[in-house]
């Protein structure tokens, strides 16, 4: 699969206790860009953060959170992540979702041919 050079991030902002459809958010979201064949997608966890509500999430010991930020980034075309986009605007309850053009400068699979 190639991407072109103009690209798009979509970068969506959850709760680690999120869910849907009995699975995390952040794993329904991977598995549903996956089967809509996106070029990839990262989950990264946050150790501190607060959302709408205004309410402190952290890893710190003393205050051990359950319900860590969640950060998935998907990278595709603008089409492809526009016609993801309602799957995600449906799961998503509370949240954030950004979309912001990206230049690829390069998407390899790890093999090359010589």
């Amino acid at each position: 699969m190639t991407i072109p050079e103009d690209g798009c991030l979509l970068r969506i902002f959850v709760g680690e206790s999120d869910r849907h459809e009995g699975k995390p958010l952040y794993e329904w979201l991977v598995l549903k860009a996956r089967e809509q064949g996106l070029a990839g997608a990262t989950v990264l966890r946050g150790i501190e953060g607060f959302g709408a509500h205004s309410r402190m999430h952290t890893a710190k010991i003393l205050r051990l959170s359950e319900d860590l930020p969640i950060v998935v980034e998907i990278v595709d075309t603008r089409e492809k992540i526009e016609a993801f986009m309602p799957l995600v605007d449906h799961a998503i309850v509370e949240g954030l979702a950004t979309l912001e053009k990206v230049e690829v400068r390069f998407y390899r699979s790890g093999t090359r041919s010589t």
